[in-house]
């Protein structure tokens, strides 16, 4: 009986299931696990039903163009081939396309990057601007054949004349086509100034639309300092760069009328903006009329000498009473001033010496008391034309003889 090495044996059983059609191009169904994308783009996971399990590899020549993230535990079909990797002597499928199961791809591709971009903010209202009233030049970012950029230009005009538009021509659909509907995005709010955007397509199916759900779209949106019009499609038509825009239109020929006030519209505005400016200025010039006819029939104006001499009467009745209050009142200081110059003329110590009294003192301290001086103490009497120098001879308190 032959030997054979591993690899003669696993080779053989490689080259024995590529022979076997029911394993080529085979789908199969069943719940992803272990789950996991190497940084080489190469994706590694598990089908697995109730019973079984199925390892799997699809690598990134395939998986790059996967539109939704698997994710373990969702339901998927993957078609493939299978085939035995021979260094491990494990069969594997070899997945070449992914789809989940019970909805399309790109839904799915589509919520899961709603719920993405939302988390981060970039839907927010708070982070969405006004259109301005009257601008004068327009960005378009749209492919420059179809009906989409005649619409927007014919509407325009028709409500707008002056407004300039500067077309950023662009793929819509198809490979590279979110990358130069960023650019133009990006050309606009960095490099061309403009002052409102209009980003958009005609209708079409999901797939055709898909460019406006692009990750790189969706942020050079969010980012756009410029105000932004997303018009996409027909007004069923959602893609995820209507909720990034400042305003979403149903259709392009909207958007350029939400770009643009219409001229007619505005003339209106002006006409009636006119008329109550002209009448509001009639009741305020007939206001002030009125004022000065009142004005002009007051007795002031009409007998001005003898108003006057009313007034010059007055002021001198009131000067008359000034000077009579003035005079009564410096005459009733005087009369309280002299009273508190005779008191104070009463407890001058001048005028009590000039009734007979005198000031002891002893070493120029005044004596008060007898207290303060002893026998034979010299001490000095002041008098009113001079003073006297005394001794003590005796000393005498109150009640004694």
């Amino acid at each position: 009986m032959a030997v054979h090495s591993v690899s003669d044996v696993n080779r053989y059983l490689k080259d024995l299931l590529a022979r076997e059609p029911l394993l080529s191009g085979l789908s199969v169904r069943g719940e992803i696990s272990n789950f996991k994308q190497y940084p080489s783009g190469h994706c590694y996971f598990t089908l697995k039903d109730a019973n079984s399990a199925l390892k799997c590899v699809m690598f990134r020549s395939r998986a790059q163009y996967l539109r939704f993230l698997p994710q373990n535990g969702m339901q998927v079909v993957a078609g493939g081939t299978i085939s035995v990797y021979e260094r491990d002597g494990v069969y594997q499928l070899y997945v070449d396309r992914l789809m989940p199961e019970g909805t399309g791809d790109l839904a799915l591709a589509f919520e899961q990057l709603k719920k993405k971009l939302s988390a981060a903010g970039l839907f927010d209202q708070s982070r969405k601007q006004p259109l301005p009233a009257f601008p004068k030049k327009i960005g378009v970012v749209t492919s420059p054949a179809g009906a989409v950029l005649r619409d927007i230009y014919r509407v325009s005009k028709r409500r707008w004349p002056s407004v300039q538009l500067v077309l950023y021509p662009v793929q819509v659909q198809g490979e590279g086509a979110a990358e130069q509907i960023a650019r133009g995005i990006d050309f606009f709010a960095e490099e061309y100034a403009v002052d409102v955007i209009i980003a958009g397509r005609g209708g079409g199916s999901m797939e055709d639309l898909w460019a406006f759900n692009e990750e790189p779209v969706v942020r050079a949106i969010a980012a756009c300092p410029v105000p932004l019009i997303s018009a996409v499609g027909h007004e069923t038509d959602f893609t995820l760069a209507d909720f990034a825009a400042d305003v979403r239109a149903a259709t392009p020929s909207q958007a350029a009328e939400l770009a643009v006030p219409d001229r007619a519209e505005v003339k209106r505005q002006v006409e009636h903006l006119t008329s109550q400016l002209t009448r509001q200025m009639r009741r305020e010039i007939d206001l002030r009329r009125q004022r000065l006819d009142h004005v002009l029939q007051s007795r002031v104006m009409r007998q001005p000498q003898s108003m006057l001499a009313e007034r010059r009467q007055r002021l001198d009745f009131l000067l008359a009473g000034l000077q009579n209050t003035a005079k009564q009142e410096l005459q009733n200081k005087s009369h309280g001033l002299k009273l508190l110059l005779n008191r104070l003329a009463a407890i001058n110590p001048a005028a009590v010496l000039g009734r007979g009294y005198g000031i002891v003192t002893k070493q120029d301290k005044l004596v008060s008391s007898i207290n303060a001086v002893e026998i034979d103490d010299e001490i000095q009497l002041s008098l009113t034309d001079g003073s006297l120098k005394a001794r003590v001879l005796a000393k005498t308190g109150k009640g004694e003889g």
